[in-house]
Parts: structure tokens; C-alpha cells; sequence
């Protein structure tokens, strides 16, 4: 049986982080694949470094807003498919010190995120739709140019991968620690790709990265660094991006550590137009559920050309953060709980405490199969008012006034009629030592 995949203690313990895309796709707005999605030509997309001036950049907001958010980490992008650096590279001109920007912008992140307490991760593309020697591909800007083979004849992939392996050196070398690094991505061989040609066409992956190579020098650079699983070789845990599992994730039959990519409204970069932004609960839902089966959520903003974080994304997180203020021991340092939750719940277990997490408030009452004479006190965790509890036996006789047996073995909780105002009720139980 393979080896399971470890992840350091704080990735499994702080269970929420933040995703950041920012790059030149941040002007037209137009989600951050906006360069291939219109088959730009390079010249007319280059343009966009005359204009790139984020004058309100301010990391330190950033940093705040994922604090206030309950977040424990922070993902940045230092480049993104287009090929443009927010960092002062010395292996290209296509970088933000060239733009009226005229800074490394990943410095300044770095210091507000770890000025707030948290860990810090890069993300990095393996893609470069810029870079002269990059091979034109199914999902190319290029794709359909007429001279796109002639051209890949004197493109040399040995040449990019010598400029992604140094530029990654770079990173990994002039920002102190970095926690976390997510390449993105390899799609070669990948079910989900095969049946779509033109994706396929001169699909890249491993060998086209060097990834055994990549993933030494990552971790030579940065012993304990967290490695995703998108170099097309596996790494430290997998990345299911834009859905949200159902159950353990597995790779050869053996249970792995996982974090959920998550958007706000369905674009990673800034999408002036996009206002499909999830509700509060749902993305409330989606980390609790995530936790029960033992993962994690990353969730994206897309700060804008000038550096801000958009009015309803900072809504959204400032209140799932009042959330996380009140809820947050269920979630941290929280998994699997190994008890079978009622229909419209879920269970996430700390040591001695299971919550019960209540996606619909019951007509009060909730039965808890397996439960009975497991549970020394129970009570509502926003406002630690207590809930009382019974076992009640199987052959009780339902009455007008009085419900009858559960099968045995249940427990079952007496809630208020009013469902508390918070964005998913959470019931905190005291297990006995032997649960």
C-alpha cells in the first residue's frame, strides 16, 4: 500500500486559509484567463504594464481582512498564466518593477502577512503564455494561429525550464520562510482534459516541468515547506478546485490530506462584471463540511487593478469571520468525527468535544444516532446556553403529547423553537471518555 502523504501539524490544525490572484488580468477585469479567452496577441496584451498602478495596494488590509476572516494562511499569486511577475525577478522584464508600480510587490506581503500572525504560501504557475520559449498548446493564447507549429519549432521547452526553476530559486530563496507553495498546473494525462482535444493538444506535464527536480529544489530551499500536487507528480496533499468533495479524498485507495480551492463568485482574478457571489452560509458550509471529511478550504479574492479588495468580498469575510469568532474551535484543530450525523448536519470532532454542525433548524428536536450515554453535557457553542438531552427507549409509545421510542442507542437533543441568528448553529457535546 503506498505511503500516506503528511502534511505539517498547522496545515491539518488551521484548516482555513486565503487565496489571492492578482496579476495585469486585474485591468480588463475579465477573469484571470482573460489573455487566452480573447487570444490576445502579446503585443496588445503587454500594453496593460503601461497602466499597472496600484496605488491603494496595501498588504497590510489584505493581512487584516484574513484575520478577521478566521483565516490562518495566505496564498498569493507571484505569477499567473500571462507570464507577469509581481516580484523583482532578474530573470525578465515582465515584472512589476516595470510598471508604474515601479516595486516588488510580494516583499511588502510578506511582511504584513507574517506582521499578523500568519503563514505564508506562494502560488506559482508552471504555465508562461508570455515567455518566447514556452510551446504553444491546446490552451495557448495562440492556439489557432496558422504559424503555431512553425513556431514551436524553435521553442525549447529544456529553456523555459530552466527559467521556471530559477525563478522559483528566487522565490524560495530571497523571502525568508514560506510555508506553503501551490504550483498550478499539469493537465497531461488528465481524465478530466482527454476529452477535450484541444486542451490535450501538446499537453504539458512532469517531464515538460523537471517536477522531481522542482520538488527537490523546493525543499531544499524550504525544509517543511508544503507542496501541492500539481507538478503531475504527488505531493503533500491534493487540491479539488471549484467543487466540493463528498467524502475523504483518496489516492490509491489510501486517505490524503486535501484543501478545497474555492472562488467567491466563480472567477479567481477580478471580474468587474461577475456578481454571483456565494451567500455567507454557504461558504460557511462548505469549510464545515470540508473539516468533516478531514479537509480544507482555501477561498479566493481577486483584489483589483489598484489594489483593493472589493466591497462584497470584505462583506462576505467579515462575516464569516463573526462566525469563526464564535464557532471557530469546531473548525481548528477539528476532522472526522467517526459518529454518523442526522440528515442536514455534520460532525466535526476536537478531542473530547463533537459538534454538530445544524445545515436546517429541526422542529425541536434532533435524534443523534449512536450517541446515547456517550454525552456528559451539551450546549448551543455561540452562546454556550446549555441543551438538555435523553435517551428515549425504543419501545416508548408515541402519544398526543409525548413522541415515541428511537432505536436504540439514540440520543436525542431538545433545541429552542427559534433557530439562533448566526450563520450555521453549531451544538457543542461533551463526550464521555470512553466515546
Amino acid at each position: 500500500m503506498p505511503a500516506r502523504p503528511t502534511v505539517p501539524d498547522w496545515f491539518s490544525h488551521d484548516r482555513f486559509g486565503m487565496f489571492i490572484h492578482w496579476g495585469l488580468y486585474a485591468l480588463p477585469a475579465r477573469h484571470e484567463w482573460v489573455m487566452t479567452r480573447e487570444q490576445r496577441e502579446l503585443s496588445d496584451y503587454e500594453r496593460y504594464t503601461e497602466f499597472f498602478d496600484p496605488d491603494l495596494y496595501d498588504p497590510v488590509a489584505w493581512a487584516k481582512l484574513a484575520k478577521r476572516a478566521g483565516m490562518k494562511y495566505v496564498v498569493i499569486t507571484t505569477k499567473h498564466h500571462e507570464g507577469f511577475c509581481l516580484w523583482d525577478s532578474q530573470l525578465t522584464d515582465y515584472k512589476a518593477t516595470n510598471t508604474p508600480a515601479g516595486r516588488d510587490l510580494i516583499a511588502p506581503f510578506v511582511e504584513a502577512v507574517r506582521g499578523e500572525g500568519l503563514r505564508v504560501g506562494f502560488y506559482h504557475s508552471l504555465l508562461d503564455w508570455h515567455h518566447p520559449e514556452y510551446p504553444i498548446d491546446g490552451i495557448h493564447p495562440r492556439r489557432d494561429d496558422p504559424t503555431r507549429f512553425e513556431a514551436n519549432e524553435t521553442r525549447d521547452i529544456a529553456k523555459y525550464r530552466e527559467y521556471l526553476h530559477g525563478q522559483v530559486r528566487e522565490l524560495l530563496t530571497n523571502y525568508g520562510r514560506v510555508d506553503y507553495l501551490f504550483y498550478d498546473f499539469s493537465w497531461k494525462g488528465d481524465p478530466h482534459h482527454e476529452g477535450n482535444p484541444p486542451r490535450l493538444w501538446n499537453a504539458k506535464g512532469n517531464e515538460d516541468w523537471g517536477g522531481e527536480e522542482l520538488m527537490a529544489l523546493t525543499r531544499e530551499l524550504q525544509p517543511g515547506i508544503i507542496v501541492n500536487d500539481r507538478l503531475g507528480i504527488p505531493g503533500d496533499l491534493v487540491t479539488p478546485e471549484q467543487y466540493q468533495p463528498s467524502r475523504p479524498m483518496t489516492l490509491d485507495g489510501v486517505e490524503v490530506p486535501w484543501e478545497a480551492c474555492q472562488t467567491m463568485n466563480g472567477s479567481w482574478g477580478y471580474d468587474r462584471d461577475n456578481h454571483d457571489f456565494k451567500s455567507v452560509d454557504t461558504i460557511v458550509k462548505m469549510l464545515i463540511d470540508g473539516v468533516a471529511n478531514n479537509g480544507n478550504m482555501l477561498l479566493n479574492v481577486g483584489p483589483t487593478g489598484r489594489g483593493t479588495i472589493e466591497a462584497e468580498s470584505q462583506r462576505i469575510l467579515g462575516e464569516v469571520g463573526a462566525w469563526m469568532d464564535l464557532h471557530g474551535r469546531s473548525i481548528y484543530g477539528a476532522g472526522p468525527s467517526g459518529f454518523t450525523a442526522p440528515v442536514d448536519g455534520r460532525y466535526t470532532r476536537r478531542g473530547d468535544r463533537l459538534y454538530l454542525h445544524l445545515f436546517s433548524w429541526p422542529p425541536q428536536h434532533c435524534h443523534l444516532p449512536g450517541l446515547a450515554g456517550k454525552v456528559r453535557y451539551a450546549q448551543l457553542l455561540h452562546d454556550a446556553s446549555e441543551i438538555h438531552f435523553a435517551e428515549i427507549p425504543p419501545d416508548t409509545q408515541a402519544v398526543n403529547t409525548g413522541m415515541g421510542g428511537q432505536p436504540a442507542g439514540t440520543l436525542t437533543l431538545t433545541l429552542p423553537v427559534r433557530r439562533p441568528d448566526v450563520a450555521v448553529p453549531v451544538v457543542e457535546l461533551f463526550l464521555t471518555p470512553d466515546a
